[in-house]
């Protein structure tokens, strides 16, 4: 039976139970008293909904609270093992893949070094398999028990109704590939397992704003430092975050070749590949036959010594350079989005840390508008560097509530409902 507004009974209940598991989510342990308020539901659909999701196991009693001279309040919680999620990233120099149960506590990982295989499509399908394969096999957990498998890529990732997501790597030589077809053909997962794929940037965003440093904001840029750069823009009205390629901004006309083939963008100078080969190239002693992570830290040890041994003048400038890069590329963004907050992430921001910090923020604030200057705060990221995975992790897990705390279409071939539908109100306040 469709209500007047076009949804149906059934449409309903699936609402009010979304409701009623994400305030438990976010703001949990609550009483059924509590959660009236909390969801606009009134008492006896929260107690009908309650029931439900008792019965399903997805919410359990997590103690008791006195109440103003009556009985003692339950309080219930989401419970942690009603549902499982693997988040996956691919990063740089490997493939991430941790399994975490429904209220994100990591249960297992594991890491696969990408070495001098570099991007090789082959080479990533596998690394993925292999790590969902051994962290579940860590777990003792059944495949049929995911909910479903995000994965955090750079490039931009495109929905396609044939062949699933498809990625679009520019920086990495991928040229529309079928990401998630790949991943299915030969794939140990049931065909009830989705697989969720989007940006890295965007899912370091997500995380951070769920659980990070951006909580609370309506408006923030999650940036994304590692070997090169990106960003995550999050606004009211892109509430689930948009990917922003803001690595590719041109800062210098006919300037150093960026890897995506042009002149002159900002990831040509402020990622870390481009970092230290402007070292090497400035006479700095880049270390050999190391990934760009260990080279990194030699390079900051070098610059910034933890003794009274003197600092390496080609590394502090090349990184001074890097941070007024930086900076001039985040006013930008200020002047065009005018956010709340940045955030900046990603390895290799995390490695650079306070020391650099301050320097990025001086630049960015001179470059940019005044108004817009004085209204935002830029800080380091607070989920370290399992931020990318914890949010490729929310992919399912948004989707998860969005259906209510029911699982996924049996159909296999059915796509998942775009993710970002998910808690239209989950930005916790």
């Amino acid at each position: 039976m469709a209500a007047r507004n076009g949804r149906t009974v059934r449409d309903l209940r699936r609402a009010n139970r979304t409701a009623v598991l994400q305030r438990l989510y976010f703001d949990g342990p609550l009483s059924r008293f509590e959660l009236g308020p909390a969801t606009g539901l009134s008492s006896g659909s929260v107690s009908n909904v309650v029931a439900d999701l008792i019965a399903d196991g997805l919410v359990e009693e997590a103690g008791s609270v006195d109440s103003d001279g009556g009985r003692p309040r339950t309080l219930l919680r989401v419970a942690p093992v009603s549902g499982h999620m693997i988040g996956v990233d691919v990063g740089e120099t490997r493939v991430r893949v941790e399994l975490f149960d429904l209220t994100l506590t990591e249960l297992a990982r594991a890491e696969l070094p990408l070495e001098q295989q570099g991007y090789e499509v082959d080479v990533i399908v596998d690394h993925i398999r292999s790590g969902v394969d051994e962290v579940l096999a860590t777990a003792g957990l059944a495949p049929q028990r995911l909910l479903g498998v995000g994965i955090g890529v750079p490039g931009i990732v495109e929905r396609t109704p044939d062949r699933g997501a498809v990625v679009h790597g520019q920086t990495i030589g991928w040229d529309a590939i079928p990401l998630e077809s790949l991943l299915r053909t030969g794939s140990p997962l049931p065909a009830t397992v989705p697989y969720f794929i989007d940006n890295g940037a965007k899912t370091l965003g997500q995380a951070e704003m769920w659980f990070g440093a951006g909580r609370g904001a309506r408006n923030a840029l999650v940036v994304l430092f590692g070997s090169g750069v990106g960003a995550c823009l999050v606004t009211p009205e892109a509430e689930h975050g948009r990917a922003v390629e803001w690595g590719h901004l041109t800062v210098r006309v006919r300037g150093r070749r960026c890897r995506c083939g042009a002149l002159g963008c900002l990831e040509a100078y402020a990622g870390a590949e481009s970092l230290l080969a402007r070292w090497g190239e400035e006479g700095g002693r880049v270390p050999g036959g190391t990934d760009e992570e260990t080279a990194l830290t030699t390079m900051l040890a070098a610059a910034y010594p933890a003794d009274d041994t003197p600092a390496d003048p080609v590394a502090l400038a090349v990184l001074e350079e890097t941070a007024e890069y930086l900076g001039a590329g985040l006013s930008d963004l200020i002047n065009l989005f005018q956010p709340e907050r940045i955030l900046m992430g990603g390895w290799a921001g995390l490695q650079l840390g306070s020391r650099f910090l301050p320097a990025v923020r001086k630049h960015a604030l001179s470059y940019a508008l005044r108004h817009p200057a004085e209204n935002v705060t830029i800080e380091l990221g607070r989920l370290g560097p399992d931020a990318v995975t914890v949010g490729a992790a929310i992919l399912p897990l948004a989707d998860f509530f969005t259906r209510g705390g029911r699982r996924p279409d049996p159909d296999p071939q059915s796509p998942p409902p775009a993710w970002h539908t998910a808690l239209q109100d989950r930005v916790p306040r």
